[in-house]
């Protein structure tokens, strides 16, 4: 469990999220239903993976919200999913997230960017802001239509930090910012980012990524 306490949390139960990814206990994907049909919530009994992380998730008092395992149509499901309400940071945009994801999210929040934020920018993160979790949609920006890690509640598009001294550091309009201590922070939790997650996309990797992090758990260790 790479998840440590930064600040004090309420506690109570939370689980996690998002995009991709998983152990050997993982349960095979349920046969694919057609593109737009009804959402169905499936009867899928929880893994061992997922029981584990939720376990992981109270013990660093982090509160969460178990979800239902759910069929969208069109290879959209989400399966060993939570929704996260209290990190130790108010965190927005936050919808369905898979555990696995939620558990690498808090602990990059916890251990690089809080710790960033203060050592190179000397104000306390207070806030993160993102473009959602999960979206049942294929890839964008690239000639495929394999599915995006966010039709499977397995990636968090984050966008922009608030400190407690007001300012606001955004992908969009700092990723290349003159201020080389903006560019330092920015460039740190990039590379704690492809440490922990599977696939991370910047501002670098294409124009449809120019405003936020892509952050995937999917176990690939593509980063750009």
């Amino acid at each position: 469990m790479r998840v440590k306490r930064l600040v004090p949390l309420l506690g109570f139960v939370l689980s996690g999220c998002l995009f991709g990814g998983g152990g050997n206990d993982r349960l095979p994907p349920p046969p694919r239903r057609p593109a737009g049909s009804p959402p169905i919530t499936l009867n899928l009994p929880t893994s061992r993976e997922t029981q584990q992380c939720y376990a992981d998730l109270s013990r660093e008092e982090v509160r969460y919200s178990p979800l239902p395992d759910r069929d969208y149509g069109g290879g959209c499901t989400v399966i060993g999913a939570v929704q996260l309400i209290d990190i130790g940071v108010p965190v927005t945009g936050l919808k369905a997230m898979r555990c696995g994801l939620a558990e690498e999210f808090i602990g990059w929040t916890r251990n690089a960017v809080a710790p960033a934020a203060f050592q190179i920018l000397g104000s306390r993160l207070v806030k993160i802001e993102t473009f959602g979790t999960y979206a049942c949609r294929n890839t964008i920006g690239a000639p495929t239509t394999r599915l995006s890690g966010h039709a499977l509640a397995n990636a968090v598009d984050v966008s922009a930090f608030v400190l407690e001294d007001g300012r606001r550091i955004s992908i969009e309009g700092d990723w290349r910012s003159d201020n080389g201590d903006v560019r330092r922070f920015l460039e740190l939790i990039h590379a704690s980012a492809c440490k922990r997650f599977g696939t991370v996309l910047s501002p670098d990797y294409n124009a449809a990524h120019h405003n936020h992090l892509h952050l995937e758990d999917d176990h690939k260790s593509f980063c750009r």
